[in-house]
């Protein structure tokens, strides 16, 4: 992903951060991380959720900023959306079937610089043994040292996907019309990642 501008000649930088500082390889810390999703309940409500577990890497590139990358892979069997009986069913054949497709995953495969310090990132996202593109839309939240000397990036993102193409499928429909689970779903993201020191 692209923190660093449209091109290395043109763009500026992000206000304050040094772009050859923050080249690098990343560890995303799930600790300080969220990755969750928003799905429409019987036409007239949100239902929220997120996953547990997850781990992920991203290489940040100063020089060339297109040459950087991310990847994750994320726990199935971890997600969560206050419910043990709704959780249970995402969990089962109907859904995600976590028995014999035990991991999403992500790897990313073309970054662009939308200005300022927004950007998007494009990539391969696998579930259920499909594998489609999608984009992600991120902002650059910044960079710190914390108090035990870890460089950080931290970064928010927002995407949206429709579930039937992945072949999430299930569905009921409502007496008063429409269906009980929406096809788009709403991604976000709010990650902290530490670099990697040789």
């Amino acid at each position: 992903m692209s923190i660093f501008g449209r091109s290395k000649d043109t763009a500026p930088e992000p206000t304050g951060v040094d772009a050859a500082a923050l080249t690098g390889d990343y560890t995303i810390d799930a600790a300080h991380s969220s990755l969750g999703f928003t799905a429409r309940h019987a036409m007239v409500t949100n239902v929220k959720g997120s996953f547990a577990e997850f781990e992920g890497t991203l290489h940040l590139d100063g020089a060339d900023p297109t040459a950087s990358n991310a990847s994750f892979d994320v726990r199935m069997d971890s997600i969560t959306t206050g419910s043990a009986e709704r959780d249970a069913h995402l969990k089962s054949s109907d859904f995600f079937d976590i028995e014999q497709y035990p991991t999403m995953t992500f790897r990313s495969t073309e970054a662009e610089a939308l200005g300022g310090t927004s950007y998007r990132i494009t990539g391969a996202l696998s579930i259920l043994g499909t594998t489609k593109p999608i984009s992600i839309d991120l902002e650059f939240n910044g960079y710190a040292k914390d108090p035990f000397g870890n460089e950080r990036v931290g970064f928010e993102g927002t995407g949206e996907l429709l579930r039937s193409e992945w072949g999430l499928t299930w569905n009921a429909a409502l007496e008063t019309g429409g269906v009980l689970i929406s096809d788009r779903i709403k991604l976000n993201f709010d990650l902290s990642a530490i670099k990697q020191t040789a």
